[in-house]
């Protein structure tokens, strides 16, 4: 039987009785071949960026620049008023704070008051939270007849300054006898445009459409999918605007001077009644407007880390 060249040629190559060499694998231990080849097994190092000296002065007159007014508000609810008007003015805390207080609390029922804001910040958060989420699914997800034209038209109403509606709104509420109690108040900021615009926009690109064909597919209603898929996606813009909703509701003062009075009053209204007098005295409005400030601070400490993390946890895709 004759044999073919390519026979021939394997023979001469590999002698008779030479082992056969195959080649050797490459070791998977070679920290340099990995870190040429890109592999997934690299060890990574995060770049961090250092800012200059001119960053850090910067950086340190803007927090000087915003903390000074709370510190002079400090300063000043603990002194007298003549302290204040001296010059040049102390900058160092005094020892009438408590003094202060009193006086506060017996020009203005300044304890109904704080009561009043939060029953009024709470609620129109929670409302505000909801109805906007769920405004913002529909119009981000759902698709039904006139869904461009219902957007534009809520957000046109940002557009309109509120003081145009100041008469009608407050015939309305004489209307329903509702004048100087809290539902005044609550009831005409429980949903806001900014609020669905800004869930709009979270939702376009937070919830995936697979997820919602996915609810679909296996019998899920509408309200299931919103309860089960989209507030767990939701809740990091939801808490960011819960806590916009209640410093905004906390600090409004235009509406709630119309609709409530002294006698039932919110914390703004309550500080516009202290000091009064020929001469104001800044020592007592300051010391009314530490003890409204308090609240804000106390639940923006326990809440922005939280919010701020769950920014970040909904910013990583996997």
């Amino acid at each position: 039987m004759a044999r073919t060249p390519v026979a021939v040629l394997r023979r001469s190559a590999h002698p008779a009785g030479a082992p056969s060499k195959s080649p050797s694998p490459e070791p998977a231990d070679r920290p340099g071949r990995l870190r040429r080849s890109g592999r997934p097994g690299r060890s990574k190092r995060t770049r961090q960026l250092h800012g200059g000296p001119l960053v850090y002065v910067i950086l340190g007159f803007a927090t000087l620049l915003s903390v000074f007014p709370f510190y002079w508000s400090i300063v000043a609810a603990t002194r007298s008023n003549a302290d204040i008007n001296h010059v040049p003015p102390p900058f160092t805390p005094g020892g009438n704070l408590l003094g202060n207080f009193d006086k506060a609390l017996d020009e203005a029922d300044i304890v109904q008051a704080l009561i009043n804001s939060t029953i009024v910040s709470v609620t129109v958060a929670a409302g505000t939270v909801l109805c906007s989420t769920l405004a913002g699914f529909a119009f981000a997800k759902l698709r039904f007849r006139g869904r461009g034209i219902l957007l534009g038209i809520t957000v046109a109403t940002m557009m309109i300054p509120p003081q145009l509606g100041l008469i009608p709104l407050f015939m309305i509420m004489a209307k329903l006898e509702w004048v100087n109690q809290l539902q005044a108040v609550v009831l005409p900021t429980l949903v806001t445009a900014f609020g669905v615009f800004f869930m709009r926009q979270y939702l376009m690109e937070a919830l995936p459409d697979e997820l919602i064909e996915a609810g679909r597919v296996d019998g899920a209603s509408y309200a299931r999918i919103f309860w089960s898929i989209v507030i767990p996606i939701a809740r990091p813009a939801m808490a960011v605007l819960g806590l916009l909703t209640f410093m905004t509701t906390w600090n409004d003062f235009f509406w709630p001077i119309i609709a409530l009075s002294s006698s039932n009053p919110t914390v703004q209204v309550a500080i516009n009644s202290l000091g009064g007098g020929y001469v104001h005295d800044q020592s007592i409005i300051l010391a009314g407007t530490l003890l409204g400030t308090l609240p804000v601070l106390v639940v923006f400490g326990l809440l922005g880390r939280q919010i701020v993390g769950g920014i970040m946890q909904g910013a990583v895709k996997g």
